[in-house]
């Protein structure tokens, strides 16, 4: 059994809250669980971490040096504070062993090349990506019903909170779907429901809309008027799981670093093109 040690930020919340329950519901069962966790700060009204690793049968350690140390394979959480991720990830992309960063990667396009440049020395596999990704029924149209085919355009729409921490999901979709090479972004929606452009240098263009409680779903324009709607994305998060596991075991990330760099780099003009609504803002290359 390969132990996972989780390194969070703060260990009470969704994410860390349910991978545990899900991994040992998961294909990989037999093979994995999550042994090891520590935390960086416990907030008034969260559950501390000897209390968060009772309830889910998990070892607390003492640092960030035993979770690396006693584990196989690292997951470092906070997802609701990406501008963490590279403290925290520090010693585990040093350590060669498989390393998840969850979503959001990193808050800027340099902090994201900083993590995979650490990791490639380091010689450690690194994987970061949003669940919407292994839906069953988004990756048989990417992998399937898009096949000899030219995407034209694409619009990707969900729900969730703030762009800057769920806009990932949208983006990640987009990517996807048209690939990388965004030049632009521009943000023209309301207080209430983003709506970012995404233009490449080729004509192909991503739309974005964030809208509250709305089901995520993906529609893709093709040459001759064609399109395909994708809305069937109830499976995701087993499958994200599935996923995990399998870099785990293999060490091939199951989403490829040049799409999480875009991914990084769109979100990060995409959060100044909000403070500049209406205006384009320059996709940053490294």
């Amino acid at each position: 059994m390969k132990k996972i040690g989780f390194i969070d930020h703060s260990i009470d919340e969704w994410h860390a809250n349910n991978y545990p329950a899900l991994i040992r519901a998961s294909a990989f069962k037999d093979r994995f669980d999550v042994a090891l966790a520590w935390e960086e700060v416990s907030p008034p009204g969260k559950k501390p971490l000897a209390a968060w690793c009772a309830e889910h049968r998990v070892r607390a350690a003492d640092s960030i040096e035993q979770v690396v140390a006693g584990s196989d394979c690292i997951v470092v959480l906070s997802p609701d504070n990406p501008e963490r991720h590279e403290a925290l990830a520090d010693l585990a992309l040093q350590s060669g062993k498989p390393v998840y960063i969850d979503k959001p990667f990193a808050p800027s396009l340099p902090a994201a090349a900083r993590l995979f440049e650490k990791a490639h020395r380091h010689g450690t596999p690194l994987m970061s990506c949003s669940a919407l990704r292994f839906g069953s029924a988004l990756e048989k149209a990417l992998r399937q019903d898009t096949l000899d085919k030219s995407v034209h355009c694409a619009l990707a729409r969900g729900g969730g909170g703030s762009f800057r921490v769920y806009g990932i999901h949208q983006v990640e979709m987009l990517v996807m779907a048209l690939g990388t090479g965004a030049t632009r972004v521009m943000q023209c929606g309301s207080r209430d429901a983003d709506v970012m452009l995404i233009d490449y240098p080729d004509g192909r263009r991503g739309v974005l809309n964030r809208l509250e409680k709305h089901p995520f779903q993906l529609s893709i324009g093709f040459g001759g008027g064609q399109s395909l709607v994708i809305d069937q994305m109830a499976d995701f998060f087993p499958r994200f799981i599935d996923g995990l596991l399998s870099f785990f075991d293999t060490g091939t990330p199951g989403a490829p670093g040049r799409e999480t760099l875009e991914i990084i780099a769109i979100l990060e003009a995409g959060n100044e093109a909000l403070a500049n609504p209406g205006k384009w803002q320059p996709v940053g290359r490294i």
